[in-house]
């Protein structure tokens, strides 16, 4: 037995005499599968040929060398990823990463085809991939609005897209025989006072409807549409708010995506999630890290992560609960930045599996509160890193800091050679 494993029969005592089962903890984190977002490696770029100006509240800063340029560096960047992580995954696409060697057609006419090398990758790989429509980086929204844009012509061409995005989803679930999450989310709003508000989200209700007439198989795709309270070119208006979001999806049976990153830097999502799940079976989660106005910070381990994950495992809706990622740095290693964000995300449902729940809710039932209090502290110094390095162990993928050398070392062989 070496270390990592003697550690990790030191630290199951310790969790077992507070009444929780390390290996059933372990059992579940294997069951869930993180959404990991292929915009993070090539700096939200992607690959039509046609160069559209970046804009629509997207930015990524930085310049580190060794982005993907192409559908192939992604792929083996994405690949190396997977390497450095424990459990199984699937891979999250945006419209604007569709095989387009042949030729960009416009967003309003791709087609499955374009998405065929894609599943044909995924199934080599026995993961499953997401969808996005792709709303940003484009002419016609340039002057901040798509599906809510007076200009019927322009409204019609996004609405096109989506349409298109929603076929290209539910085929490519069909296909990989795992679900596709198509989520919808524009940048529509503006900078500063508007008197339209009313008007364009009347439009963009009017949008939807159209959007989401058609009904595919459950069992091969979902739809999600996502909120956001402000973005880059939208700080004093955005079209999707939470309440223009939440009150569609509730009404016509779509998941809601609550991306912690789109809200108020003081607000809380970790309580939205109990409020949500009485009206919603199912929500997506995209999980990044707001650092004053800007939302899209690698993921680490932070309190507001785990807080999210907490209430998810407490609601017991984890099985319900689609977790994605959603940030983009180009100012370090891009690999290193997926790496660093998949485990703090695994660590974060770990942790809140590791929670004595049972107990606690216990204590809470007789009053308990000192009681409860005290306990929920001392779970905060239980061994938990010792249960993390032996599952990333019993997965054969680095322990602890050992995927930092095996990133520098793919730096060194792959990514300092693109120019």
């Amino acid at each position: 037995m070496n270390n990592i494993e003697k550690s990790y029969e030191l630290a199951k005592e310790q969790y077992s005499a507070i009444g929780i089962d390390a290996e059933k903890a372990i059992k579940t984190l294997n069951e869930v599968s993180i959404s990991i977002h292929c915009w993070q490696a090539d700096d939200v770029t992607g690959f039509e040929k046609e160069h559209f100006s970046s804009g629509g509240g997207i930015m990524a800063t930085g310049n580190y060398p060794g982005k993907a340029r192409n559908i192939d560096e992604l792929r083996k960047d994405i690949e190396k990823v997977l390497e450095m992580v424990p459990g199984k995954h699937k891979l999250n696409l945006h419209a604007m990463y569709g095989d387009y060697s042949n030729g960009f057609p416009g967003r309003d006419k791709i087609e499955t085809k374009h998405f065929e090398s894609w599943i044909e990758w995924a199934k080599n790989l026995d993961i499953g991939l997401d969808f996005n429509s792709t709303f940003f980086s484009h002419p016609y929204a340039d002057d901040g609005y798509t599906l809510s844009h007076t200009d019927r012509n322009i409204r019609e061409y996004w609405i096109e897209h989506a349409k298109r995005c929603r076929s290209i989803s539910n085929y490519i679930g069909e296909k990989l025989k795992k679900k596709c999450i198509h989520n919808l989310w524009i940048p529509d709003g503006s900078k500063d006072i508007t008197f339209e508000r009313f008007r364009h989200r009347e439009l963009l209700k009017e949008s939807l409807d159209e959007i989401f007439k058609e009904k595919f198989s459950s069992n091969n795709m979902a739809d999600s549409v996502e909120s956001k309270l402000f973005g880059i070119g939208s700080e004093a208006y955005v079209v999707g708010s939470h309440e223009f979001y939440l009150s569609y999806a509730l009404k016509n049976n779509l998941i809601l995506c609550i991306d912690n990153g789109h809200f108020h830097p003081t607000e809380s999502c970790a309580d939205k999630v109990s409020a949500l799940f009485v009206f919603f079976d199912e929500l997506l989660f995209h999980l990044t890290r707001g650092i004053r106005w800007d939302s899209d910070h690698i993921v680490i381990l932070n309190d507001e992560v785990k807080d999210i994950l907490n209430e998810i495992v407490l609601a017991g809706k984890l099985n319900k609960s689609h977790l994605a990622l959603d940030f983009f740095d180009a100012s370090i290693n891009r690999i290193g930045a997926y790496v660093i964000g998949i485990r703090a995300l695994q660590k974060a449902i770990l942790s809140a599996l590791l929670l004595p729940v049972e107990r606690l809710r216990e204590y809470e039932r007789d009053k308990k509160y000192f009681q409860r209090l005290a306990l929920f502290e001392e779970t905060k110094t239980k061994p938990f890193g010792s249960v993390w390095n032996y599952y990333c162990y019993i997965h054969d993928v680095p322990v602890g800091e050992d995927y930092i050398k095996e990133i520098e070392k793919y730096e060194n062989e792959v990514l300092s050679k693109r120019d």
